[in-house]
């Protein structure tokens, strides 16, 4: 079993009862406040522990660390971000990519404070950039193989690339809304995702 920094044995989620799945619940939602409040360097255990109103041992039964909070709300932003739901079956290629870009921009706004700092810890914090990389690969590697797809039925531009597509389009897409959300650059909403839309839809030859 994990052991904290204090020497507490760290319970399980799946062993907790139901009051103590509502007091971790309650720190992951504290931690929440806390690192969009003041970021992650300046967060604290006990700051932690005081939003959400319990003792700062009792953190240590649940958590092991703020890096091990920021951690499994990293995981869940991301799990947030890049669900997406199933599309109706007699959707177009061209109607299923301007849902998911939907989907991504809504996901994105619920959770642009704590995006803001997931990208800042990414920057200097390995286990972090690398969490975030698995994530991005996933959702690529979930394009790359719906355009390989769509080539195949002869609907996407068949010299194209797959990867390459997938990886340039979440570029072009994701720091367009991190400029806009997060750095607060000035766009038109409506403008902004059509635009993304047809950019999108035009590289894969599927705006015919």
């Amino acid at each position: 079993m994990a052991k904290s920094s204090v020497n507490t044995p760290i319970a399980a989620v799946d062993s907790l009862s139901p009051r103590g799945r509502a007091t971790r619940d309650s720190l992951l939602d504290a931690a929440t406040r806390v690192f969009e409040r003041v970021g992650f360097l300046d967060a604290r255990v006990e700051l932690i522990a005081q939003e959400a109103d319990v003792s700062y041992g009792t953190f240590y039964r649940y958590f092991e660390s703020k890096e091990d909070v920021f951690r499994e709300l990293s995981t869940r932003l991301f799990t947030d971000v890049h669900l997406r739901e199933p599309s109706a079956p007699d959707m177009t290629p061209a109607q299923r990519l301007i849902a998911s870009n939907r989907a991504y921009y809504q996901a994105y706004r619920r959770n642009a404070r704590m995006m803001a700092i997931v990208e800042q810890v990414a920057t200097f914090n390995a286990e972090f950039r690398d969490l975030r990389h698995q994530h991005r690969a996933q959702w690529i590697e979930r394009t790359a193989s719906a355009i390989a797809r769509w080539q195949r039925e002869g609907r996407a531009r068949a010299g194209l690339d797959p990867t390459m597509a997938a990886r340039a389009m979440a570029a072009m897409v994701d720091h367009s809304l991190y400029l806009w959300l997060v750095q607060g650059e000035d766009a038109d909403e409506t403008k902004l995702l059509e635009t993304l839309d047809q950019m999108c839809l035009g590289a894969l030859g599927l705006d015919g």
